[in-house]
């Protein structure tokens, strides 16, 4: 017996029973399996423990309204990339800002057409499966990639980008100071014409352990921005090592690693590497080195690259 399609979850977050009744038996028969919540604080909650696939959600609540709501829905990494439709009877400019600016991709005005929010969440879903594969093949290959708004706002980032970032800073919250410098940096190009933003831009962020070399790849949507990461001191280190040692280019990123005390895990993530691999290259370098431990091969790393 051929397997049953997996059903997208939609979960629908108003506190009018009339509501939630009519809705959930329209989308039941649209396909959807529907998750409910009353309030904001439950939907939290249902999310800690389901990933639904969009929110449809309504902007006045008592206690956590559905803009608050949102912004919290957005500041969690596991719902992060959910969209999120608004209904409201609020119609005023004002308030459809609000709705867009705490992270909704859209709205709808009650009372809510049925057919209209049918298309509204094909359309949304849709997009929010391209994006979602976008960003695993970039996860896939190995990039060090990192999405902001232009508030500074994170967007997404790959897995490869936080690790770097990690290594590089000390601070709890290292990404959102890498984003915002980011954003102050778009804006101060925004603000001087002379040197205009453009593909393969960039400066440079001093990061406590190690100085980010942030290149501004392009826009990726409506002030989204999309920058790749590297150590900035990382190409000439690399060169050093591969000079002093004889090793071919992914041999001296290992070993460059190594020195600064990351275990082969963590150089895999870092690399794009699984740790077979990784292992290997440690076989070539304890032999071109003459060592036989990472210990000895990290010493010998040091010293070439305090070398004048």
């Amino acid at each position: 017996m051929a397997e049953a399609a997996r059903r997208d979850i939609v979960l629908l977050i108003d506190d009018s029973p009339d509501t939630l009744g009519f809705l959930t038996e329209a989308l039941e028969a649209a396909g959807y399996s529907v998750l409910i919540a009353t309030s904001g604080h439950a939907a939290l909650s249902i999310v800690n423990r389901i990933s639904p696939d969009l929110v449809l959600l309504d902007a006045m609540m008592p206690g956590m309204d559905g803009f608050e709501t949102c912004s919290a829905l957005k500041a969690d990494p596991a719902a992060a990339q959910v969209p999120v439709i608004f209904m409201t009877g609020l119609t005023e400019t004002e308030h459809v800002v609000k709705a867009l600016e705490s992270g909704g991709v859209d709205y709808l005005t009650k009372p809510i057409n049925i057919d209209e929010l049918r298309a509204r969440i094909r359309v949304h879903l849709s997009n929010a499966r391209s994006a979602q594969s976008a960003r695993v093949a970039l996860d896939a290959a190995g990039r060090h990639l990192l999405a902001i708004r232009g508030n500074g706002q994170v967007h997404w980032t790959t897995p490869q980008a936080n690790r770097l970032i990690e290594t590089a800073t000390t601070t709890a919250d290292g990404i959102g100071e890498v984003a915002k410098a980011a954003a102050a940096w778009l804006a101060k190009g925004r603000s001087t014409p002379s040197s205009a933003l453009s593909s393969e831009n960039g400066f440079t962020f001093q990061a406590d352990s190690l100085p980010l070399a942030l290149s501004l790849l392009g826009t990726i949507g409506a002030d989204e921005y999309l920058f790749r990461l590297t150590s900035a001191n990382r190409q000439s280190e690399d060169e050093l090592l591969r000079e002093h040692f004889g090793l071919t280019q992914r041999e001296s990123e290992v070993l460059l690693w190594i020195a600064k005390g990351k275990a082969n895990r963590d150089i895999g993530e870092i690399l794009g590497l699984s740790s077979r691999t990784v292992n290997k290259h440690l076989e070539q370098i304890y032999a071109k080195l003459g060592v036989e431990n990472r210990a000895s091969a990290a010493v010998k790393a040091a010293h070439a690259l305090r070398e004048p």
